[in-house]
C-alpha cells in the first residue's frame, strides 16, 4: 500500500493480467470505477483527470479502482480501439463484485474511457448506479452504436476542447432524456485550470 493509500492489485482480464489500484472506502459495498483516456495519446490510470474523478468519488466515502487498458503499463495484450478495452472494463467489474464486494456501480471515463465506460455499461445486465463520461469520444469511437443509452449518463464537457468536438457531444445526448450535459466555459480538452471545479460538478452528479 503507498503513501497516498492505494493498493496495487492484478486483475485478470481477457487479454492478460490488468494492473490497477484500488482506494478503500468508507462506504460498504459502493466502488467508483474510472476508465483512462485513449493510450494511443498516451493515456493511462495516471492521467489527472481520471485521479480527478478518483478523488471526487473517494471523496463520496467510495472505494475506488482505476486500472491500465490492454496493451498500456504492465497490462497484457494490445490496444483494440474501444472493443477490447471495453471487455477488460466488464471483467474489472466483475472482480469487483467477487473481491471488492461491491453492490453499487460508479461508472466513470474521460475521452476514449468515456467511450469504453458507456460501452460497458450497455453491456451490462444492470445500468450503473452512475455513469460519470468526461468528455466522452463520440466520433472516433462508435458511439452512435450504444445509441439510445438504457440508463441516465451525467456528462461533463469543456467548451473549448480541441481534441473531442464539443457539438458532437451535445448532439450525441440532445434526444437522452434522461442525461444532463454539464458544460465548462473556455475550458480544454484537459481541464486545465478547471480540475477544482470538475471535481465538484462531479461530486454533484455522484450526490
Amino acid at each position: 500500500m503507498s503513501r497516498q493509500g492505494e493498493e496495487q492489485v492484478i486483475i485478470g482480464g481477457p487479454a492478460g493480467p490488468l494492473e490497477a489500484v484500488i482506494t478503500r472506502g468508507e462506504r460498504a459495498g459502493l466502488v467508483a470505477i474510472i476508465c483512462h483516456p485513449n493510450p494511443v495519446q498516451g493515456g493511462t490510470m495516471q492521467n489527472k483527470v481520471v485521479h480527478t474523478l478518483m478523488r471526487a468519488a473517494r471523496d463520496m466515502g467510495a472505494s475506488t479502482l482505476r486500472f491500465n487498458f490492454r496493451g498500456v503499463g504492465s497490462s497484457a495484450g494490445e490496444h483494440d480501439y474501444g472493443l477490447g478495452e471495453a471487455q477488460d472494463c466488464l471483467a474489472v467489474i466483475a472482480w469487483a463484485k467477487t473481491e471488492l464486494k461491491m453492490e453499487q456501480l460508479w461508472l466513470m471515463g474521460f475521452s476514449f474511457g468515456g467511450y469504453v465506460a458507456a460501452a460497458a455499461a450497455s453491456a451490462l445486465t444492470t445500468w450503473p448506479a452512475r455513469l460519470v463520461l468526461v468528455a466522452p469520444s463520440v466520433e472516433k469511437q462508435r458511439f452512435a452504436d450504444l445509441k439510445p443509452l438504457r440508463g441516465p449518463a451525467e456528462v461533463m464537457m469543456g467548451e473549448a476542447d480541441d481534441v473531442v468536438a464539443p457539438e458532437a457531444v451535445y448532439a450525441a445526448f440532445a434526444d437522452e432524456a434522461n442525461s444532463t450535459v454539464v458544460r465548462f466555459a473556455d475550458t480544454g480538452h484537459f481541464f486545465h485550470g478547471q480540475l477544482v471545479p470538475l471535481k465538484a460538478a462531479v461530486e454533484q452528479a455522484l450526490g
